[in-house]
């Protein structure tokens, strides 16, 4: 097949990207920037396309003659940008990716959104019925997507939406790496009891997902929350990443609310120098946060069977901290 990937030189899209490839399709790569993949994507056979998916008329040039089409491109974690950036990126490229697959008839659209849409899990393990509370603007726009995909399903797009927990693996230079930083020093700061579920997806077991999605007949119109198998306490985690990088780690604890407190602080005194800050909430957030989920849906009309489990995936994304000089 021909397939459009958006967002394929970050992270989670390279991934996506190299399975496709090696599965035989010819596929075109929309991102904004190189990342750290471009050359190796383009040397193993990507079209790579560097544009926005707020430019509706490259949108439009791009998606006819694409038979699937996986929309993982967002805003995420870019601070001092106002709301309307997050909107602009998230809901209406959004809309014009959407609307551009809707008029080229692809035959399977796969949204890539977020577990956050549901915010914190007062009772877990939350499901995709559990209610949705967005406790940012990129939660909130990402969920915004979603209606904007559902209102094409009602037109008659075959579209998917995909809610990934907290993605890890190797070529990951940031979301774990702080983890694993201090736990590579041997003691870790946490604040409060440690006791908050957290739930990941190495990126493979992702990857799979997205494959059933893109491929599976017959759920057109369907949401699933895509984890590994299972959720862990955060205490469990560090000490986890720990034994993956072969240090005991010494976890110390203090109170939570002054940190945030601080990260507040520190997020309106940088706003107006339009400096990012070294500490925001929605980094914090990570310590009182219950994410937690059940796959059992995934798994009944995917197929879906995550096959990494966490110390393994830890240890392949340790190695890759280490041979990048990372940790």
């Amino acid at each position: 097949m021909k397939v459009l990937v958006t967002g394929g030189t970050g992270f989670t899209g390279s991934h996506l990207v190299r399975r496709l490839l090696d599965r035989g399709h010819e596929v075109l790569v929309m991102d904004n920037q190189k990342g750290l993949f471009y050359d190796e994507l383009e040397d193993r056979g990507a079209k790579i396309e560097l544009g926005s998916i707020v430019e509706r008329e490259r949108i439009e040039k791009l998606v006819p003659g694409c038979e699937l089409v996986y929309h993982i491109a967002a805003a995420f974690r870019q601070l001092n940008v106002p709301n309307r950036y997050y909107w602009d990126v998230n809901v209406e490229g959004t809309r014009h990716l959407v609307d551009a697959a809707y008029r080229a008839k692809v035959r399977r659209f796969v949204y890539c959104s977020t577990q956050g849409v549901h915010g914190h899990i007062k009772t877990p393990p939350g499901s995709e019925q559990s209610p949705i509370v967005p406790e940012d603007y990129y939660q909130l726009t990402k969920y915004e997507g979603e209606k904007v995909v559902q209102e094409y399903v009602g037109k008659g797009l075959d579209a998917v939406t995909v809610r990934p927990t907290a993605i890890y693996g190797p070529g990951d230079p940031e979301r774990f790496l702080i983890l694993f930083r201090l736990a590579k020093r041997g003691s870790f700061l946490m604040f409060g009891d440690g006791r908050t579920y957290y739930h990941p997806v190495y990126i493979d077991n992702l990857v799979d997902a997205f494959e059933l999605a893109g491929t599976r007949e017959g759920i057109g119109g369907e949401t699933y929350i895509i984890g590994d198998e299972h959720y862990y306490t955060i205490n469990d985690l560090v000490l986890e990443v720990g034994k993956a990088v072969g240090v005991p780690v010494r976890i110390r604890r203090l109170p939570f609310w002054p940190l945030w407190t601080a990260a507040l602080i520190c997020e309106t005194a940088c706003k107006p120098i339009r400096l990012t800050p070294p500490l925001f909430r929605r980094r914090v957030d990570w310590f009182r946060q219950v994410r937690a989920f059940s796959i059992d849906k995934a798994k009944k009309e995917l197929g879906y069977e995550p096959k990494v489990d966490l110390p393994t995936g830890l240890r392949r994304t340790a190695q890759w901290y280490a041979e990048h000089q990372y940790v």
